[in-house]
């Protein structure tokens, strides 16, 4: 539910950086928590079969490494796609890193085929993110990739 100007400005300030790596992570994640409906904004690295957090941007969480298969994050990597939760109180294997949260939205990080990560937003409200969210996080999935390694 983001406006298309709230996109375009995000994506063109990533573009036009000349930061790299975690940098560039970090710069990504504080320009997403500035977003109405993004109360938590972070980046996890893939590394093996655990996701590791990296940047963030919102309240401390205990979930600094998750199992893949493991609650939403875990099973975007694990079923290979984005994961798009209305409403995580109705997830069985959810892992709550706030009681506010009530929305999240995954996508992951990819150079081609190979997963190097994942954006992982958290909304305070049910159905904070649809269509318009992923795609923007796609496009700046897209550009962290490119600038991967510092």
């Amino acid at each position: 539910m983001i406006a298309q100007s709230e996109s375009e400005k995000i994506t063109d300030t990533l573009i036009r950086s000349s930061l790299r790596g975690s940098a560039l992570r970090k710069q990504a994640m504080e320009l997403l928590d500035e977003l109405p409906t993004y109360n938590w904004s972070g980046i996890y690295r893939l590394e093996g079969d655990t996701l590791i957090l990296d940047e963030y941007v919102g309240a401390h969480t205990d979930h600094t490494h998750i199992p893949v298969g493991r609650g939403v994050c875990g099973t975007a990597v694990a079923e290979n796609q984005n994961q798009v939760i209305e409403d995580v109180r109705e997830l069985s294997n959810y892992l709550a890193c706030s009681i506010q949260t009530r929305s999240e939205i995954v996508v992951l990080i990819r150079q081609g085929e190979t997963i190097l990560g994942q954006i992982d937003i958290d909304g305070h409200t049910v159905g904070a993110f649809d269509a318009t969210d992923e795609s923007l996080l796609e496009a700046i999935a897209e550009l962290l990739a490119d600038r991967w390694l510092d």
